[in-house]
């Protein structure tokens, strides 16, 4: 994912001159799903829509968005008439990280959340599913259904996307989310994100609804979910068993560790 970073790590002229420590790039780690063999009405929605049709939405464990922002994503993805599942929380007109400290933010809703506008779950049902809170994104994202991913490009959230060969719309929060949502967009061309700039207070409807239509259906979407599924064979064969980049790194931290106690186990005898 960052090779020119690993590379400069790796190399005693640059960055391994600082270091002065081997470097043992491990991953992506993404627990591996099944979604035939998970029960939940989102995988029971998703069976029944075409091939990589629908938008995934999800701002992760803890991220919100301000009551106008909220309502301006609702808007937009209603006007892109493109399908989506949508996990979403409760507005917080604050920092985007203050669900997770919010005493509310453990808590499962089961009924249609109120906050969205007026009847936009009953107009779109026949193409979208809105979840309160949680559903199980490394199935969703796994299914065959799912086309794109609208993210807040937390690093669990974009490797699940990847090894899925899922293209993104970037939409950073805070944190290191921001650099991710550069790397998935400027370095590897498998994301969009919105134009906003940070004096705007939000996104509109109208860039919402482009974005949404540019991964859905667009030919730069086409080109992105191209780069993307490409990504997720490199994924596969960084972690495979069989001669992957990732096993042979895992193997050189234990062959490490192994010196390491040998020559602890010898000074030891020495003593």
């Amino acid at each position: 994912m960052e090779p020119k970073t690993l590379r400069s790590l790796q190399d005693p002229k640059l960055l391994g001159r600082i270091a002065r420590v081997p470097v043992y790039p491990i991953g992506p780690i993404c627990r591996p799903v099944d979604p035939s063999k998970t029960n939940h009405p989102v995988l029971d929605w998703l069976n029944k829509q075409p091939d990589e049709s629908v938008l995934y939405i999800s701002f992760g464990s803890g991220g919100s968005l301000s009551a106008k922002q909220l309502t301006e994503l609702a808007w937009g993805l209603e006007l892109s008439q493109q399908r989506f599942v949508w996990v979403v929380r409760p507005p917080v007109d604050g920092l985007p990280c203050s669900a997770y400290f919010s005493v509310n933010n453990s808590g499962i809703q089961d009924s249609t959340p109120d906050y969205l506008p007026e009847e936009f779950v009953s107009r779109t049902h026949e193409r979208s599913i809105v979840v309160p809170s949680w559903a199980p994104q490394a199935e969703i994202l796994a299914h065959r259904a799912v086309g794109g991913f609208l993210t807040h490009c937390g690093w669990n959230s974009i490797l699940e996307s990847v090894v899925n060969g899922v293209p993104m719309i970037a939409w950073p929060l805070f944190a290191d989310q921001k650099l991710n949502a550069t790397l998935l967009n400027e370095e590897l061309g498998i994301a969009v994100r919105s134009k906003k700039l940070p004096s705007e207070e939000m996104t509109s409807r109208v860039e919402i609804e482009a974005l949404v239509r540019m991964v859905m259906v667009g030919e730069k979407g086409c080109k992105m979910r191209e780069k993307v599924k490409k990504l997720k064979v490199t994924a596969a064969e960084a972690v495979s068993c069989d001669g992957g980049s990732a096993h042979k790194s895992l193997f050189g931290v234990a062959q490490q560790c192994q010196r390491l106690l040998d020559r602890a186990s010898g000074m030891a005898r020495g003593a």
